[in-house]
């Protein structure tokens, strides 16, 4: 069995898109998404958003640090991610953003424990976060640079048992819809295997 293989990549794009990928953990869309962004791409830029803290994160990022080709360059942005997709833009035509719901621990994570009280205030600044993430992404597409984001569905479970989790999981719900309706394509990718959800559910309204 092998675990990396996806199904065929879709038609090619037209240059200057904000793509999102999306799936659980294991799924294969960061697979997914680095076969895509290899193809749409001649001069592609990693934004990588995680921290390392411990072991199995170290891993994470070995792993997929493994996969990129040396030609790929790497901006790493666990905050302000919006101005590392600006400076990537200047001089790449294709930006892979991976990913979405470690930036947003990140942004959680640095908050003051008290600031969680105010969920209404959580919302809106990570609401703010976002649409700065689309703008230097649309200013991207502007000049022919695609920008792939990828991000994690974590709401299909069961509903977590700490209130910390629970804002998690439902700005993490919040930020993808934001993004998918900026995303000129959106792509879940189950077992491996992506679908372009937008193009389905356009053939559903028919």
């Amino acid at each position: 069995m092998n675990a990396g293989k996806t199904s065929a990549i879709p038609v090619k794009l037209a240059a200057g898109q904000l793509i999102l990928v999306t799936g659980g953990a294991r799924s294969g869309k960061s697979t997914f998404a680095e076969q895509l962004a290899a193809r749409e791409g001649n001069h592609i830029a990693y934004i990588a958003t995680a921290q390392v803290f411990d072991e199995e994160m170290d891993f994470r990022v070995r792993l997929h640090q493994s996969r990129r080709p040396d030609s790929w360059q790497t901006y790493e942005a666990p905050f302000d991610a919006h101005e590392a997709i600006r400076a990537a833009a200047q001089e790449h035509d294709l930006i892979l953003f991976d990913c979405i719901t470690i930036y947003l621990s990140n942004l959680l994570c640095a908050l003051p424990e008290s600031a969680l009280d105010d969920q209404d205030r959580v919302c809106a600044r990570t609401r703010e976060q976002i649409t700065a993430l689309i703008g230097a992404a649309e200013e991207a597409a502007r000049q022919g640079t695609t920008t792939i984001f990828v991000t994690n569905e974590v709401g299909a479970g069961i509903v977590p048992e700490y209130k910390l989790s629970r804002i998690y999981r439902d700005l993490s719900g919040l930020a993808n819809q934001q993004l998918a309706g900026a995303a000129a394509r959106v792509y879940a990718v189950i077992a491996g295997i992506p679908v372009d959800i937008r193009q389905l559910a356009a053939a559903q309204q028919l």
